[in-house]
């Protein structure tokens, strides 16, 4: 990360913090794909050879699932980021308590999101079903599509400057 000029900027210990638990998270994300696939396409866990490699596969280039969380996190810190530290009385830092902020609503969003076949479906594809690099570039745009949709949020990128704009 750049060296800014406020370095007690929420936005920036927000980020840290997001940045700190990165593979952590990712865990959690693949374990919420993996329920998610259960209840939307096999309930009734029968073991067949895609459901039975789901379940055991562990590895995966990592890239593609960190630029989701990546985007991810960006949402969050668009949404729930300012640049005012609040006053904290319980111990914790504030690097702390945004940690636990981001796990809390990473958590809600992965679990919502796994409602959407189509989500689930490119995650997968990008993951646990990886199979060619082409395969999963083109999933993980049209994950980064459905979250942007979800979300109601518009990324644009002109003349190397990045905007984020609520949709209407």
């Amino acid at each position: 990360m750049n060296k800014k000029l406020f370095p007690l900027d929420k936005n920036y210990i927000l980020r840290q913090a997001q940045d700190a638990i990165e593979k952590e998270m990712m865990g959690m994300m693949v374990d919420e794909l993996k329920k998610a696939f259960t209840l939307l396409f096999n309930p009734l866990e029968l073991q067949d050879d895609t459901y039975l490699k789901i379940l055991s596969e562990k590895a995966f280039p990592e890239d593609h699932l960190s630029i989701i969380y990546k985007q991810l996190s960006g949402i969050f810190r668009y949404r729930f980021g300012t640049n005012q530290l609040e006053l904290r009385f319980d111990g914790k830092s504030h690097f702390e308590k945004y940690q636990d902020d981001w796990k809390e609503t990473l958590q809600k969003w992965v679990q919502i999101l796994g409602q959407n076949p189509a989500y689930v479906k490119n995650l997968l594809r990008m993951t646990l079903l990886y199979d060619t690099p082409s395969r999963a570039l083109f999933a993980e745009n049209r994950c980064k599509s459905i979250l942007n949709e979800h979300f109601g949020i518009l990324i644009v990128k002109r003349k190397g400057d990045l905007l984020m704009k609520t949709g209407s």
